[in-house]
């Protein structure tokens, strides 16, 4: 049933509450303060939105090892931007982004990247992670960053972009998706075949 309260001068308030089933229960700050309303023009201080944040991850150094993994992502997450610079791997194999929920995906992915070189243009399809770079060399090292967002239910598609900071006019661009099984908790940097090692620049992620 509804509780009226009478003004100090004149008026009232009334408090409501539709039917509802079973026990509910509202817990008030103890503090003095003042209620937020849904139609009330106010200002909110010392809020944290879930979701609402970027949040940075810790920068790991890719000075060895054939990955690195970020895990434990928040399972609200609907955009993760991976950042990397001076990457280089002891190799040839093109630098590689999965993603995965419980354990990484390796396969399925559908996506294209293209390189724009000085003296010639290049594109590969990939379908065992987001392919940064369509060609790579040990001598180099490489900057840039791939974006990653929920389009819908678990599908994911990504877009970035890539250059090689020792080689001018070689720059990479990609796009692609994939699906995964179930909510994203992880992403992986690594390299096609996971075989050659990191030998020098930091890779890290944003999420949001």
């Amino acid at each position: 049933m509804p509780v009226k309260l009478n003004g100090a001068t004149s008026g009232s308030v009334t408090i409501d509450v539709p039917a509802v089933a079973g026990t509910n229960t509202l817990t008030l700050p103890a503090v003095t303060d003042t209620l937020v309303g849904l139609a009330a023009t106010q200002t909110l201080t010392n809020k944290t939105i879930q979701g609402g944040a970027i949040t940075s991850a810790t920068a790991q150094a890719s000075t060895s090892g054939t990955s690195i993994d970020f895990t434990s992502i928040p399972s609200w997450v609907k955009r993760i931007t991976v950042m990397f610079s001076g990457v280089s791997v002891s190799g040839t194999s093109n630098l590689l982004v999965q993603i995965g929920a419980g354990s990484i995906t390796s396969s399925g992915y559908t996506g294209y990247v293209a390189r724009q070189a000085s003296t010639s243009n290049a594109y590969i399809a990939y379908s065992s992670g987001f392919l940064i770079l369509e060609t790579t060399a040990a001598a180099y090292t490489y900057i840039g960053h791939l974006t990653i967002t929920l389009i819908n239910s678990n599908t994911w598609v990504c877009s970035g972009i890539a250059t090689a900071a020792s080689n001018n006019f070689n720059n990479h661009t990609t796009a692609g998706s994939v699906a995964l099984g179930g909510t994203l908790d992880r992403v992986r940097f690594t390299t096609v075949g996971g075989t050659d090692t990191f030998d020098a620049g930091t890779i890290n992620i944003m999420y949001e």
